[in-house]
C-alpha cells in the first residue's frame, strides 16, 4: 500500500523563505513552487503577494524577455509567472484584481505596437481571462473606463489570443444582470460591426480568419446562453445586431466588394453558415440536439446576393496551387463553401424561405451543383453537400413538418421539388451515371467515387416516393417522365438498386435476420442488420468532412426519420445499459481493500461475455449515431 512508504520529500522552498534576501527568481527556480502555491503555502503566498513581487510577475508576462538565450529558457520565467498568477488562489486573485496599478501594468501590454509576441499574448489572455472569471465586477469596471480597450483588442486580432479575451467577456461574466450590462457595453462599442469590417478583401487573411471565428463563437455562445437563461426578458444585444438584415447585408457587401478573394468569401460564408444553424449537438456521445430559429431577416439579406454565389460556382476566385503546379479547373474551397451555404439555405424553414427557393430555381443553381457532383468524381466533400441538398428537398426535416404540417401545399417547397425532377432531371442523371459506372467497371475500370452518395440519393428518392411528405408530388413527376426513362427507373429500383442494397447488407450483431426495408418496419428500435455501404459511408463522412459538417449541423439530419419520443427512449436505454455493464465490470474487476499483502494491481480474470454485451450496445449506438 502507498501509505506503507514515506514518499514525502522536504521542500527547499522553506529553506529559501527563511533567507532574508531571497529573490523571486530563486523561488521560481524551484520545481515545486507552483505546487506549493496551489497548496496555499502561507509563507510563499505572503511573499508572492508583496507589491514588488506582484509587479515583477506582471512585468514578466507582458515584457519581451532578453534575447541571446535558448527559446525554452528565454520564456521559462514568463511561463512560471503566468501559472502563478492564474493558479486560482484567492489571495493572488484579490491582489491582482483589486489594485489598479497592477491592472494598469497588465493593460499596458495592449498598448504595445503590432505584432504582439504570440506567447506573451497567450499569457496575457490567460491572466486577464482568469480575472474576468474570478474578479468580474472589478475588471469589467476597470475596462469600461478605458475608451480604447476594444480598439486595441481589435488592432491585435491577428493574434489568436485576443479572440479569447473577447469571448471571455461574453461567456464568463456572471451574474446575468452584469452579463447583460457587459454585452450592452460591447454593443455600444459596435463590436459586431467592427468585426464584420475586418472581413474585407483589403485585410490580411489572418485578421479575416480570426474575426470570422470570433463572430461564429459569439453567435453560438449567445444562442446557447439565451436558451439556458430563459428568465432574462431582454434579448442578447450582440446577437440581435448580428441577426439583423443590415448587419448581414454589410457582411455580404464586404465579401463581394472590389477584388473577390477566397479568404474573404470563405470566412464570410462561415459566419453565414453559423447564422443559419438551427440545430447543434449537445453531447458527442448521445446525439441530442438543440434547436434555434433562424431570423427571416438573414434570408432576406442573402437572397439578393444568391446570383453572386451562383457566379462563384461558375468562376471561383483563383486557381489552386499545388506542388505540381496549377490544377486544371479545381473545385476549390470557395465553391465547396458555396455548396454548403446552398444546402443550409434549403434546410432552413422560415417565412422567407419562398423568396430564396424561387431565386435558386431561377438561377438553376441546383442543376449547376449536380453538374459539379458528376464532374468532380472524387470530391466526397462536394458529394455530401449535394446529397444534403437533394435530401432537404425530397425529405423535409421533422422541424419543418411541424412548422408546416401540410407541406405538400407549400408553394415554395412544391416549386423546389418540381424544379429538381423536371429541370434538373434528377432521375435521368441517376440512371445515366449508374449505367456509365457499370460500363466502366465492366471494362475493369475503377468505380466512380460518388457512387456511395449516389446510392444514398437514390434510396432517399425511393423512400420518399413511397411514404414521404411529398410522395404524391414525386409520384406524379416520375409518372410524367418519358416512357423510356420511366421503365428504366422501375427496373433500376426493383433490380439494380435492390440488388445493390442486398449486396451491401452485413450482419453486425450475429442475428442472421434480414435488415428491415425501412426503419418504420422495425418491430424493435434496435437494428438487427446494418449495411456495408451505410457503415463505410458514415465513417467516410465523419472522418473526411468533420471540419465542414460539424458547424453545419447536417450530420444530425438523419435523426429526423425517428420520432423524438422514440429517440428519447433509445438514449435512455443506452444510459441504463451502459450503467449496468459498468457495474458488472466493476464487480468483476475491482476487489475490496483489506489488510493482507495481496497485490491489488494483479491481473484478474475478465468476463468476456460482458465485453460482448458492450460490443453489442456499441453496435446499436453506432447505428443510431449514423441515423
Amino acid at each position: 500500500m502507498f501509505w506503507k512508504f514515506d514518499l514525502h520529500t522536504s521542500s527547499h522552498l522553506e529553506a529559501l523563505l527563511d533567507k532574508e534576501d531571497v529573490t523571486l527568481a530563486e523561488l521560481m527556480d524551484e520545481e515545486d513552487v507552483l505546487q506549493e502555491c496551489k497548496a496555499q503555502n502561507r509563507r510563499l503566498l505572503v511573499f508572492l503577494c508583496q507589491d514588488q513581487s506582484m509587479q515583477e510577475l506582471v512585468r514578466l508576462i507582458t515584457t519581451e524577455p532578453p534575447t541571446g538565450v535558448e527559446e525554452t529558457k528565454r520564456f521559462k520565467y514568463p511561463n512560471i509567472a503566468c501559472e502563478l498568477l492564474t493558479s486560482d488562489v484567492g489571495v493572488i486573485n484579490d491582489k491582482l484584481g483589486n489594485e489598479e496599478p497592477l491592472l494598469e501594468s497588465l493593460y499596458a501590454f495592449l498598448e504595445q505596437p503590432s505584432p504582439l509576441n504570440p506567447l506573451l499574448a497567450s499569457f496575457f489572455s490567460k491572466t486577464i481571462g482568469n480575472l474576468i472569471t474570478r474578479k468580474t465586477e472589478q475588471v469589467i469596471s476597470f475596462l469600461q473606463k478605458k475608451d480604447g480597450f476594444l480598439s486595441l483588442v481589435l488592432k491585435h486580432i491577428d493574434t489568436s489570443a485576443m479572440m479569447d479575451v473577447l469571448l471571455r467577456l461574453i461567456s464568463c461574466v456572471e451574474p446575468p444582470p452584469l452579463r447583460l450590462e457587459t454585452l450592452t457595453w460591447l454593443n455600444e462599442q459596435k463590436l459586431a460591426q467592427r468585426l464584420i469590417e475586418l472581413i474585407h478583401p483589403e485585410r490580411d487573411e489572418e485578421r479575416q480568419s480570426n474575426a470570422s471565428q470570433t463572430l461564429c463563437d459569439i453567435i453560438r455562445l449567445s444562442r446557447d446562453q439565451a436558451s439556458q437563461l430563459q428568465e432574462i426578458s431582454q434579448p442578447d444585444p450582440l446577437l440581435t445586431v448580428l441577426e439583423s438584415q443590415e448587419c448581414v447585408e454589410q457582411l455580404l457587401q464586404n465579401m463581394f466588394s472590389g477584388e473577390r478573394t477566397e479568404s474573404c468569401i470563405v470566412n464570410g460564408i462561415q459566419v453565414l453558415l453559423t447564422l443559419l444553424e438551427i440545430r447543434r449537438p449537445v453531447l458527442f456521445y448521445i446525439p441530442i440536439i438543440k434547436s434555434y430559429t433562424v431570423n427571416s431577416s438573414i434570408l432576406l439579406a442573402i437572397q439578393p446576393h444568391l446570383i453572386h454565389f451562383h457566379q462563384l460556382l461558375l468562376e471561383p476566385p483563383k486557381p489552386m496551387l499545388t506542388t505540381l503546379g496549377v490544377l486544371e479547373e479545381p473545385l476549390g474551397n470557395t465553391r465547396l463553401h458555396v455548396a454548403r451555404l446552398v444546402a443550409s439555405l434549403l434546410y432552413t424553414s422560415s417565412a422567407s424561405h419562398a423568396v430564396v427557393a424561387q431565386e435558386l430555381c431561377r438561377l438553376n443553381t441546383l442543376n449547376l451543383l449536380l453538374d459539379l457532383f458528376f464532374k468532380y468524381t472524387w470530391n466526397n466533400f462536394l458529394h455530401l453537400q449535394v446529397e444534403l441538398c437533394v435530401a432537404a428537398i425530397v425529405r423535409p426535416c421533422a422541424h419543418e413538418m411541424r412548422l408546416q404540417p401540410d407541406i405538400s401545399e407549400n408553394s415554395a417547397h412544391n416549386l423546389m421539388v418540381t424544379h429538381l425532377f423536371q429541370h434538373c432531371h434528377l432521375v435521368q442523371r441517376i440512371l445515366e451515371a449508374w449505367e456509365e459506372n457499370d460500363k466502366i467497371q465492366s471494362d475493369r475500370g475503377m468505380r466512380r467515387g460518388y457512387m456511395g452518395h449516389l446510392t444514398r440519393i437514390a434510396n432517399t428518392v425511393v423512400h420518399n416516393l413511397e411514404k414521404g411528405p411529398v410522395h404524391t408530388q414525386i409520384s406524379s413527376l416520375i409518372a410524367e417522365l418519358p416512357e423510356d426513362y420511366r421503365g428504366r427507373w422501375e427496373t433500376f429500383v426493383d433490380q439494380t438498386l435492390s440488388e445493390t442494397n442486398r449486396k451491401n447488407t452485413i450482419d453486425l450483431v450475429g442475428t442472421g435476420n434480414p435488415r428491415p426495408s425501412s426503419e418504420d418496419d422495425m418491430e424493435s428500435p434496435f437494428p438487427k442488420e446494418l449495411t456495408i455501404q451505410q457503415a463505410f459511408s458514415d465513417y467516410q463522412i465523419q472522418q473526411m468532412t468533420a471540419n465542414f459538417v460539424d458547424q453545419f449541423g447536417f450530420n444530425d439530419e438523419e435523426f429526423t426519420d425517428h420520432d423524438d419520443t422514440d429517440f428519447f427512449f433509445v438514449c435512455l436505454f443506452f444510459v441504463q445499459a451502459n450503467t449496468a455493464v459498468f457495474e458488472a465490470c466493476s464487480k468483476e474487476r475491482i476487489q475490496p481493500f483489506d489488510d493482507d499483502e495481496e497485490d491489488i494491481w494483479e491481473e484478474k480474470e475478465i468476463n468476456y461475455a460482458t465485453q460482448a454485451k458492450c460490443s453489442q450496445y456499441l453496435s446499436y449506438y453506432h447505428y443510431f449515431a449514423s441515423k
